[in-house]
C-alpha cells in the first residue's frame, strides 16, 4: 500500500480539568478525534475496504498477533463470554482450548515485564474467524456482541475495542513544585504499536481509505470514549470538539484532508527495518 500519511504532522490540542477529578487534567489530540477516520474492516480492499496489516492476509485485519489484556478483570469477563460461543459462532471452538497464553510487554522504562494475550493460531488471533466461516470474517467475540445487541466494548479484550484511540497516563511536575495527572487522549497509529508497527504493510489511521466516515470520530467512538474518560469529561470533550469543529481545524488530520480531495498523500514507507513483532 503506498496511500498512507508521513507522520509526525501538525495536530491541535485542547486541555480541561476532569470534571470528576479536577487534580486530573485531561489533553486530547483535536486532530485526530476531528478526524473521518471510520473502522473499514469487511469491505473488500477493492472497495476501499481493509487490506490489513500483512498484505498477503487482508482478510485478518489486524487480529494477526493476539490482544493483550490490560489485567485480571479483563481477563475474567473475556473468559466468561467465551461460554456464550458456540462451534456454529466461533471457528475454532472445537480445535483450541488454550485462548490465553504468556507473554512480555516493554514498560515505561524500557524492561519486559510478563503479561498474558490471547493465542495466536495459524496465523491470527484465537477468536479470529477466518474468511469463508459460515458467521462472516472477524471477531467472535464481536460477532456474539452483535448478535446479543449489546456493544461490542462488552464482549472485546480491553484494547481490541479502545483501538485505535489511545489512553495514556502519566504525572507532570509543574514549576511551583505541584504535580497534575494527565489523561491523553490521541491516535493509535504506527509508533504506538513499539517497533513493530513499521513492520506493517498498511495501517488504518493514516491512510485516506480509512477516513471516510459520516461523522467525526468524538461522535463515532462516544461509546468508548465515555467508558475511558466518564461520562461528564466526555461531555466536557464533546463540546469542545463540536466548538473547534465549527471554528474549523488549523492543524487537521491530513489523512482526512487527502479523503475529502480524492488526493494521494505522500507515502509513509513501510519495511523499513526487520523488527520484533507488533504488540
Amino acid at each position: 500500500m503506498t496511500d498512507e500519511v508521513a507522520q509526525d504532522f501538525d495536530r491541535e490540542w485542547v486541555e480541561f480539568l476532569d470534571p470528576d477529578d479536577p487534580e486530573t487534567m485531561v489533553r486530547a489530540d483535536l486532530t485526530w478525534l476531528l478526524s473521518r477516520w471510520g473502522c473499514v474492516f469487511g469491505r473488500h480492499p477493492e472497495e476501499g475496504g481493509c487490506p490489513g496489516i500483512e498484505a498477503d492476509q487482508p482478510a485478518d485485519g489486524c487480529c494477526l498477533h493476539g490482544a493483550f489484556y490490560t489485567d485480571e478483570a479483563d481477563i475474567k469477563r473475556t473468559k466468561q463470554i467465551v461460554k456464550k460461543l458456540t462451534p456454529e459462532t466461533w471457528q475454532l471452538h472445537r480445535r483450541w482450548k488454550d485462548t490465553i497464553v504468556d507473554d512480555t510487554l516493554e514498560n515505561e522504562d524500557g524492561e519486559e515485564e510478563p503479561a498474558k494475550k490471547t493465542a495466536v493460531v495459524d496465523g491470527a488471533c484465537v477468536f479470529h474467524n477466518r474468511e469463508g466461516f459460515p458467521t462472516g470474517a472477524g471477531c467472535a467475540l464481536h460477532q456474539q456482541a452483535m448478535r446479543d445487541g449489546v456493544h461490542p466494548m462488552e464482549y472485546k479484550p480491553e484494547v481490541c475495542w479502545q483501538l485505535p484511540v489511545k489512553r495514556d497516563f502519566k504525572t507532570e511536575h509543574r514549576a511551583d513544585g505541584t504535580e497534575v495527572s494527565v489523561t491523553l487522549i490521541t491516535e493509535f497509529d504506527r509508533a504506538s504499536w513499539g517497533p513493530g508497527g513499521h513492520d506493517f504493510d498498511w495501517w488504518c489511521t493514516a491512510s485516506p481509505t480509512a477516513h471516510t466516515a459520516a461523522e467525526p470520530v468524538y461522535l463515532s467512538y462516544a461509546v468508548e470514549l465515555t467508558e475511558l474518560l466518564g461520562a461528564r469529561a466526555y461531555e466536557k470533550l464533546a463540546d469542545l470538539c463540536d466548538a473547534r469543529d465549527k471554528l474549523g481545524l488549523v492543524a487537521p488530520h491530513p489523512a482526512t484532508v487527502a479523503a475529502s480531495r480524492g488526493t494521494t498523500p505522500l507515502a509513509f514507507p513501510t519495511r523499513l527495518r526487520n523488527t520484533a513483532d507488533a504488540r
